[in-house]
């Protein structure tokens, strides 16, 4: 057997024989020289490996970014066209806060909710995945709009105080009006959705409140109205039809104190909205 070799000695050795030698040994046992595209695209396939292995809820809620985040930016810009580009933001984040109200108050419930979606000049709007189990609990997701929106108002209100900004009364304002207008009890307005838990009934005084405003009125909010009446009236045609049906009154059910908190939440709200709109709009416009 011959003796080990060593290759520390052979590579210093004086004998070209022996250095040509170990230099062959080297390249034979050294791996093969990496080729110009993985020298190329190796940093670039390791960062998109670690991009997708901790990156990946991002991409996967993307379409939902995109979807509130562009028609966000589309309300933005409609609105700006009218009432400038200031205005636009803030009551767009209004919009925002609002809806985000509705889907807190739906998560809390156990519900599955859709991403906020802005429609120009018609609002915002979230979609319920699932149908609330009963009115108590269509109660509470309605009311959730309305009250952060209320607090989105009262900041807004604040801040005008603080800086003396008529920009942040105006926001207030339509804040107020906004939530205001959106307790009117009329489906599918989140007012229509609380006095469910009062009783569906209040929806024709929704409707009696709202035709002689479009009877005398000829803008685009006549319209918008119009569309409303036109939507509620078969929820309330199907309830006076369904009124005897035992799976619609077990719907309609709820214990007299929860009954009484929504009507209490209810009219409480409607009369701070309104006091607080007209004290905004005293500022705005000084006698």
């Amino acid at each position: 057997m011959p003796d080990e070799i060593n290759w520390d000695t052979l590579t210093r050795s004086p004998n070209p024989n022996g250095a040509d030698s170990a230099q062959r040994h080297r390249e034979r046992s050294s791996p093969p020289p990496a080729s110009w595209w993985r020298k190329a695209f190796a940093p670039a396939l390791a960062v998109g490996a670690t991009v997708l292995k901790f990156g990946w809820p991002v991409f996967k809620f993307l379409p939902m970014v995109l979807k509130t985040g562009g028609s966000m930016l589309l309300s933005i810009g409609a609105y700006a066209w009218l009432y400038g580009w200031k205005f636009a933001v803030g009551f767009v984040v209004l919009l925002f806060v609002h809806e985000m109200g509705h889907s807190i108050a739906a998560k809390a419930c156990g519900l599955k909710v859709s991403a906020p979606v802005f429609i120009p000049f018609l609002g915002a709007q979230i979609l319920l995945k699932e149908m609330p189990p009963n009115a108590w609990v269509e109660a509470i997701v309605g009311y959730g709009g309305p009250l952060l929106g209320t607090l989105g108002g009262l900041v807004a209100f604040a801040i005008g105080v603080y800086t003396g900004s008529p920009l942040f009364y105006a926001l207030a304002s339509s804040a107020f009006f906004l939530n205001l207008f959106n307790l009117v009890p009329i489906i599918p307005m989140d007012g229509g959705r609380i006095v469910t838990a009062i009783s569906p009934w209040l929806w024709i005084v929704g409707i009696l409140l709202l035709i002689p405003y479009l009877l005398f009125s000829l803008s685009g909010a006549g319209i918008y109205i119009l569309i409303l009446v036109a939507t509620s009236l078969p929820r309330v045609w199907r309830q006076f039809k369904n009124r005897n049906d035992p799976e619609s009154q077990r719907y309609y059910e709820c214990t007299p104190s929860q009954r009484a908190l929504v009507t209490l939440a209810y009219f409480g709200l409607v009369f701070f909205l309104a006091i607080a709109m007209s004290e905004t709009h005293s500022i705005l416009s000084p006698r």
